[in-house]
C-alpha cells in the first residue's frame, strides 16, 4: 500500500541520512519515478523533506523529525534487529513487511540509541546463504501471490482452493480448511483439514491458491504446537518405514541421525565407531541417507538394503572403470 511505502521512505530517510533516489527505489522495490512522485506526496502534506543538488546530493529530511518509543529496551530492540537479517522472515511472504516493521521500530528509540543497536546486530549473522563447507543453505521458494491468499484465507477463517502438486503426482485442485501456518528449517506448512481429516501441505508444492467466501470448518482456538507434534508423531510412525543398523565412524553421526525420523538403539563398539539402529520413511530414504555417508558408513541390516547399496557402488565403479 502506498501508505506503508510512504512511511518506510520517511524512515529510510530518518536512518541513513542522504539517499539518493535511486537507491530509495532499490530499498523500496520501486521504480524511481515512483520515488519522486512519493517525495512530491509528502512535502505537499508537510513533511520537510527535500532535495540536495552536487555530485553527493540525494533527498534529507530536516533534523529533528522523529517520534520516539520509550520502554523498549537495547536487547529488545537487538532482537529486532536480528529477526530482520534472518532468511526466515521470508518463509509466509512477510519479508518486506518485518523490514518495514524493523526500520520504525528502530527510528522510533530513544536519540543515540539507533546506532548502538545496528552497531551491535551487525556483528550477529542469521542463516548465511553458504555453511562452513561453502555448501549453499535451501530456502523454498512460495509463489507471492498464492502465499498471500494463504496467508488471508488463515487468518480470516475462511477456506481454501489450492492447486497443489504431490510428490510424485500430478497437481491437481482441492479445497480446504486452513488451521495455521508452520515453519520448520526454512520449510513452510499449511495445517488443514479437507472433510474432517488431518491434512499438511508444503507451501513450496502450492502453485496457486484462491482464498474463499466461505467460512472455514475450524474450533476457534488451536494450540499449533500441540498439533504439530502430534502430526509430527504420526508421520514418523507412519508409511512404509524402515529399521536399518548402521555401523559408521563417530564424525558422520550427526549427519545420519539428522536425516532419520528415531533413533532408537545406539552403542560403541571396540574399534571406536557407533552401532545405530534408526528408522526412516521408507528404503529408498534409508539408500540415500547411507550412500551420502560413502565408505564411512556399512549398513548391517536389512539385507535389501545392503544389495541396493552394493548395486549402487557397482554402477559407479563400472561407470569409472577405464
Amino acid at each position: 500500500m502506498r501508505a506503508d511505502r510512504l512511511v518506510s521512505l520517511v524512515l529510510l530517510l530518518r536512518r541513513r541520512g542522504r539517499l539518493t533516489a535511486e537507491t530509495l527505489a532499490r530499498e523500496l522495490e520501486v521504480t524511481r519515478r515512483t520515488v519522486l512522485r512519493d517525495i512530491e506526496a509528502l512535502s505537499a502534506a508537510g513533511v520537510p523533506v527535500y532535495a540536495e543538488r552536487g555530485r553527493y546530493g540525494g533527498f534529507v529530511l530536516a533534523p529533528g523529525f522523529r517520534t520516539e518509543l520509550t520502554g523498549l529496551n537495547h536487547d529488545e530492540a537487538l532482537a529486532l534487529l536480528a529477526a530482520g537479517t534472518a532468511r526466515g522472515e521470508q518463509v509466509f511472504g512477510l519479508g518486506s513487511a518485518l523490514a518495514s516493521a524493523v526500520r520504525k521500530v528502530v527510528d522510533a528509540l530513544p536519540a543515540g540509541h539507533p546506532a548502538a543497536v545496528g552497531e551491535a546486530a551487525g556483528r550477529f549473522l542469521v542463516e548465511p546463504e553458504t555453511d562452513l563447507l561453502a555448501r549453499r543453505t535451501v530456502t523454498e521458494e512460495v509463489a507471492a501471490e498464492a502465499m498471500a491468499e494463504v496467508r488471508r484465507a488463515v487468518f480470516a477463517g475462511h477456506r481454501l482452493r489450492l492447486h497443489y502438486a504431490p510428490v510424485d503426482r500430478e497437481p491437481g485442485w482441492r479445497t480446504v480448511d486452513p488451521i495455521g501456518l508452520v515453519t520448520v528449517r526454512d520449510r513452510g506448512y499449511l495445517l488443514a483439514t479437507t472433510s474432517g481429516a488431518d491434512r499438511t501441505y508444503r507451501l513450496s508444492r502450492i502453485l496457486a491458491a484462491e482464498e474463499l467466501d466461505e467460512p472455514a470448518q475450524r474450533p476457534d482456538g488451536i494450540d499449533l504446537d500441540r498439533l504439530w507434534r502430534e502430526r509430527s508423531t504420526r508421520f514418523r510412525t507412519g508409511g512404509d518405514q524402515v529399521t536399518v543398523q548402521v555401523r559408521l565412524t563417530a564424525a558422520r553421526r550427526e549427519e545420519l541421525v539428522g536425516t532419520a525420523l528415531a533413533v532408537l538403539a545406539e552403542h560403541p563398539d571396540d574399534e571406536g565407531r557407533l552401532h545405530l539402529e534408526v528408522t526412516f520413511q521408507d528404503a529408498r530414504h534409508a539408500e540415500w541417507a547411507v550412500w551420502r555417508l560413502g565408505a564411512d558408513a556399512e549398513a548391517l541390516t536389512p539385507p535389501s538394503l545392503r544389495a541396493a547399496l552394493r548395486d549402487r557402488a557397482l554402477a559407479i565403479a563400472a561407470r569409472y572403470d577405464d
